[in-house]
Formats: C-alpha cells, structure tokens, sequence
C-alpha cells in the first residue's frame, strides 16, 4: 500500500516536472522564434587605432552584417534596419558580406531601394560573403552601385582629410576562394591606418600577419545563431569558428565579428540577438 502511494507520489512528481520542461522548452521557442530576431541590438565600442590620424578622431563606423534578404527578412524589415542605421549618425557604413541568403536571385532587385537610403557623411562600401557567391554574384554588385554603395571586393578606397589618410580595403569571399590579399597590399599606401573589411572572421589570422591593418570587420557566424549563454555555439560555420563573436586582439590588429541581422536554417535567435555595430574610432595620443 505504502508503494504504491510512493509511486503515485513520484508519478505526480514526475508528470509535472515534464510538464514543465515542456511549458519551458514551448516558451524558449516563442521567444528564439518571435522576440529575439526582431531584438536588434546597438552596440557601441570606442577603437584606438595605432595609426589613426588626429584629423580622424571620432570617426563613426557603423557595421551591418549578414542580412540574408529572404522571405523573413523582409524590405519591411530591412527599411526599419537601415532606418536605425542612419540614427547612428554614421561617418562610414560597412556592410561584410551575406545580403542575399543563397539561391535567391529573385530577391536581389529589391535590396536596391532599401539600401540606397542609407545616409552616411562619407559613403557605403560591402563586400560579398559565401552566400552572395550561391546566387548572381554580378548582379548583387550591380545593385550595390547602383544603391551608391562601394563594392570593396580585392579593392581599397582612400579616405582624406587634408592630408591625412584612412584605407578601407575588402577582400572578396575567402570561403569560396575569391579573396586576393596581395591585390588588396598592392593598392595600399604605406602610410595610414587601414581597416579591412572579411566576410570570415577567423581571416585575421591571415590578415593580422601582414601587420598592415589596425582592424578587420567581419560578419558570418551569427555568433552561434543559437547558444546557451557562457558555452561555445555547438553549430559554427567554417572560417568563422575561432573569432565568432566580438572583439578579439589577433597579433597587432584588433578584429571585431558582428552578429548580423538576418538568419539562415531554422530561422532562430538565442543568445544571439541581431547587431548593429557603432565603433568610434580613437587617435593615439602622442
């Protein structure tokens, strides 16, 4: 009698204890699925650059990465993302790679309009990433200029303010093989701070050896995506699994990888919200 009391008690016990890792599990899906992707994210990060010139002190960047312009990532969507944008009030916009989620050609006209409302001082530049690569690459870099965006593929633009400089240089896809470093050192000059712009983080390896750049931005790994908070993302792409998450010092250079805005898979967001990156750029004191 008394066992079977016990194991009634241990029943009840047990039914709700399921019950409410099942209430749990429910509720951390609602939210990785309905709140979180929409829960953009500003994040501000003051940068000394070793070479930064006095005349560019306080230079605002401001990094979006991986839009991934889909079914979810809507121009609705991406109107609000460039609307928040333009709030920051940026000198410089840098956009690293993945604005199309692969095999969505279709969808590559409608970044146009969006896109050429970002309002930055200076101007816009981007660079492909792996996903790019898997729709109309040329067609994606037609719709950038004509947004009045800089494609920054294996290419360097000068920025001068009296005869100070700063280099913005991109590399094309490393992943897919389109990056070419050593055209990107031909262009640059010998003197100024040179902040590069790779789709995949864990190029700083590459980059960062080269002891000519004082930053890399990078996008591609989500930060996870989908990670249990103080635990390394189980599911990390390739080239984006060593530096997948903010600010790390690689050698002399300080990399930055930015989580993104839009998502690919399951269309989930746990501790990972979506990242609109400000940086201010800080000239040493000497």
């Amino acid at each position: 009698m008394r066992n079977r009391k016990w194991l009634k008690k241990v029943s009840r016990s047990t039914f709700r204890f399921l019950g409410l890792c099942f209430l749990i599990g429910i509720c951390t899906l609602l939210y990785a699925r309905l709140i979180e992707p929409n829960w953009i994210e500003i994040n501000s990060l003051q940068l000394t650059l070793p070479h930064l010139s006095s005349e560019f002190n306080g230079y605002r960047i401001v990094q979006i990465s991986d839009i991934h312009r889909d079914q979810w990532m809507s121009s609705r969507r991406l109107r609000r993302i460039v609307s928040l944008v333009n709030k920051q009030k940026p000198d410089l916009v840098a956009i690293t790679g993945d604005l199309i989620t692969r095999h969505s050609p279709k969808l590559i006209p409608t970044l146009k309009l969006p896109l050429s409302q970002l309002k930055p001082q200076d101007l816009t530049v981007a660079v492909l990433g792996n996903h790019d690569h898997e729709n109309d690459s040329a067609a994606i870099i037609q719709t950038l200029e004509q947004s009045g965006i800089f494609h920054l593929g294996n290419n360097v633009y000068t920025l001068k303010r009296g005869s100070a400089l700063l280099h913005i240089a991109g590399v094309d896809d490393v992943g897919m093989g389109k990056d070419r470093l050593d055209l990107v050192l031909q262009q640059l000059p010998p003197e100024g701070a040179a902040i590069l712009l790779a789709h995949e983080p864990d190029f700083a390896n590459i980059s960062a050896a080269t002891k000519r750049f004082d930053l890399q931005l990078s996008g591609h790994s989500h930060g996870g995506q989908v990670r249990v908070p103080f635990f390394k993302p189980i599911i990390l792409p390739p080239l984006g699994e060593k530096y997948y998450l903010g600010r790390y010092q690689v050698g002399e250079m300080i990399q930055y990888t930015n989580r993104g805005i839009g998502m690919t898979g399951l269309h989930l967001r746990l501790g990972a919200r979506p990242e609109i990156t400000v940086f201010t750029l800080i000239a040493p004191i000497k």
